[in-house]
């Protein structure tokens, strides 16, 4: 599974963003899918995850309530929809599929295939 990561940029505090993470190969739609993150100075954390149909969803606390994960299989994609954007939302953004389990973790270790990260900058 090869997975590219999207939708990262510039975005004033209270802003929007939407990141896309598509994946080539047949096992997406039956993977837990996660969004991670990681600051400058920081390690990587978990943000959000999807079990394989979207039937449960999963999300750290300080995001709960302002980003949204979702997924479409025909498409093999996963998004993460983010609103209300703070300026400690900046970090780079990974996307991480793991065909073999069926709850999300929030576990990095937990999950083969990462994409290559894209950029989010919320500025005050």
């Amino acid at each position: 599974v090869q997975l590219q990561a999207s939708g990262g940029g510039l975005v004033q505090a209270g802003g929007s963003l939407r990141l896309s993470c598509a994946a080539s190969g047949r096992t997406f739609s039956s993977s837990v899918s996660g969004w991670f993150r990681q600051a400058p100075g920081k390690e990587r954390e978990f943000v959000s995850g999807i079990n394989w149909n979207g039937g449960r969803t999963s999300y750290v606390d300080s995001v709960k309530g302002r980003f949204t994960i979702s997924r479409d299989n025909a498409k093999n994609t996963v998004y993460l929809q983010m609103n209300s954007l703070k300026p400690e939302d900046t970090a780079v953004y990974y996307c991480a599929v793991d065909p073999r389990m069926w709850a999300v973790s929030m576990r990095e270790r937990d999950y083969v295939y990462w994409g290559q990260g894209t950029l989010v900058t919320v500025s005050s």
